[in-house]
Order: structure tokens, then sequence, then C-alpha cells
């Protein structure tokens, strides 16, 4: 640090010598300014203003702390979190990773952090690793080097544990959203009973021949899921082999282009489930090229059900993941671990909404 840098932006959270009671306050009004005003102690007006509304809470009455957030207002003060990052060790900021936020499930649930973070006195931002692990790597140091409270990584690779175990080595609280791992805290739709609800649905619909669009290998979404609706079709009675099951890239051209290899080898199945709604919309497009009804030829199920799945020209069946809450909840976990409370992982329930696409 550069000599005397810190101490000077500390200052401005604390100077307020010189300035006679009742004074007019002619420059950016200090914690003491507002504590001289109302008659109370510094540290009051600190915890009332400058902690989560839980600490707050137990800071002053209601009445006092209402008194004090209207002079603050009134005089127009802000918190300097600089200064109080120094005195505090936190800068009460929450760092987000994502493959890529153009991803609506992502920015759903980017959106369920970015809410319960402000109920707790937290900023949060993101960024976009476009699931690279180097990228990942790269983007979390730029988020330590802001000095955020906590992680949460929404990106993590099945095959690549590397990033996630030298964060556990640094002691550095994360936690993880939307993906699992069985060591780590973290908020995750129940994907494999998503998948198993897929498989009940579409057995009990009377399909026979099904083919599975699996998603990317390294995620443990469509492992999930395609683990879950693979077991459950066994157990029902139904047969499905390695064949039946194709990778693909959790969009929806990696949709189509997965449809299009199935369809390509002569299969005409009479079901597919695809582990995401947007790689289900590219297998659609792919079973219109080669002149089959989605619903009629072939019955389409989709995971998430975005926005989008009930607005098509033929609305697809899709299971349904609390995306909202899964944000919230990793927020709550994270501030647990932050805290050096148990965090207990969470697997928030689907349901299945059942549409033309697979009625």
């Amino acid at each position: 640090m550069g000599a005397g840098v810190p101490e000077a932006k500390a200052a401005r959270e604390d100077d307020g010598a010189g300035v006679p009671d009742g004074a007019a306050v002619d420059r950016v009004p200090t914690l003491k300014d507002l504590a001289r005003r109302l008659g109370i102690h510094p540290s009051t007006v600190s915890r009332v203003l400058n902690s989560d509304p839980e600490s707050a809470r137990g800071a002053a009455s209601d009445a006092t702390a209402r008194r004090i957030r209207e002079l603050a207002a009134e005089l127009g003060y802000s918190p300097d979190p600089q200064a109080s990052g120094l005195r505090t060790r936190r800068t009460r900021l929450l760092g987000v990773v994502v493959p890529r936020l153009s991803d609506l499930v992502l920015a759903v649930m980017y959106e369920g952090v970015e809410a319960e973070a402000a109920t707790i006195g937290y900023s949060s931002f993101v960024t976009n690793s476009r699931d690279d692990v180097d990228e990942q790597r790269r983007k979390i140091e730029l988020m330590l080097a802001r000095r955020v409270d906590g992680l949460i990584i929404g990106d993590r690779h099945l095959d690549v544990d590397v990033v996630l175990s030298d964060l556990r080595r640094r002691a550095v609280p994360f936690v993880l959203m939307n993906r699992r791992h069985p060591e780590i805290p973290s908020s995750a739709c129940d994907d494999t009973r998503g998948g198993e609800l897929v498989a009940e649905h579409l057995w009990d619909k009377g399909h026979r021949d099904v083919c599975v669009i699996a998603g990317e290998p390294y995620a443990t979404t469509g492992v999930d899921r395609t683990a879950g609706f693979v077991r459950r079709w066994r157990e029902l009675g139904g047969e499905i082999g390695d064949g039946d099951i194709v990778l693909s890239r959790f969009d929806t051209q990696g949709g189509r282009e997965a449809g299009e290899k199935i369809l390509s080898s002569g299969r005409r199945p009479s079901a597919l489930f695809a582990v995401n709604d947007f790689a289900a919309i590219g297998a659609m497009g792919a079973l219109r090229s080669y002149g089959l009804t989605v619903g009629r030829d072939c019955a389409v199920v989709g995971f998430n059900d975005t926005s989008l799945a009930a607005e098509l020209p033929i609305p697809l069946s899709s299971v349904r993941s609390p995306m909202f809450e899964i944000g919230q909840t990793a927020v709550r976990l994270l501030r647990a671990v932050m805290r050096g409370e148990p965090a207990e992982s969470a697997r928030l329930t689907p349901t299945l909404q059942i549409r033309e696409s697979s009625s």
C-alpha cells in the first residue's frame, strides 16, 4: 500500500473534528456528524447504516434507526465502501461466475442471487467464463482482487476440479450454483428427479422407443438428468442403450445437431428428451426438417421450463426448475459458509409441465 493512502480513505468515515455541535455541514457528512446531531454514539450510527438488516436491528430501536436513516438521507450521507472495507475487512460484495449470462436459465438464477443479496445488505456482480476452465480461473482471480467476501460458482466441471481445490486450500468462502459437487455446498435443482419425471410421463403415454439429448459431459446438470431418466426408464421395463444417448451443447444449434444425428441414422424414436429447453427447441427444428410433426410423430420434452417453452408454435413440455429460488438459496448457503456455520447442499424440487409437444 502507498504510504498514507489507506489512512486517508479511512479517515473519511471518522473525521469530524472541529465541527461544532449543530453547525451546518458544508462538506461530505461523516458518521460523527450524524452522531453529534442525534446525540448518540458513532458506533450505533455505523451499525445501523453499514450493517446488514439483521445486525442493524440489534444496534438500535426501530425509532432510533429510523431517525438515523432520515438524517442520513437529509444530509446526503453515503458510506465509503473502501473505508468501511479497511475497517471491517469486508466489502459486502459477492462475486458470481456463470458460463454465460445470455443463457436465460442462468440470468434468472442471477436475479435470485441479486435479490437475496440485497436483503442482507450485500451487492453482487457477475462475470462469464464461457464454460472454459482457464477463463474461470482468470475471472475468479479478478473477483478476488476486488476483495469480494465470497463467491458463487455456476460453472463447475466434473472433469476438472483444480480451481475449486485451490479455492478450498486458500480458505476462500464459496458455494456452487446449478451444478453440484459431493463435498461442496451447492444450490441446484434435483436434476435426477427431474429426469425421472420425464421417464414416467413418456412411459405413461405409451412410448417405448426413446432417445436422450444429454448435454455436455462435464456438467452435472445434464449428467444427472440423463441418469435419472435412464434409471427410471429401465425400472419401468424400458430398454435404452448407449447409442440412444447423444451428447450436445446446451443451445439450440447443439440440440438441432443432436436431433439430426439421431434422425440421419435412420432412427425414428417416438420420443426425445432433451436436458434443457434450448436443446429441445433445436431438436424440434431437426424433426421439422425431416418432415415430422412434434407431438404427433415424435414427442419432445425439455428441461427448466423457460419462459419460451409455453409460447412456441407447439408448446413444449418441460421440467420446471425453480431457477430464481436456486439463486436465492445459493446466497443463503454462502452466507452460512462466510459465518463458519454448517451449510448443507440444497436440492430444490422440480415439477413437470405437460404441453402439446408430448401430450
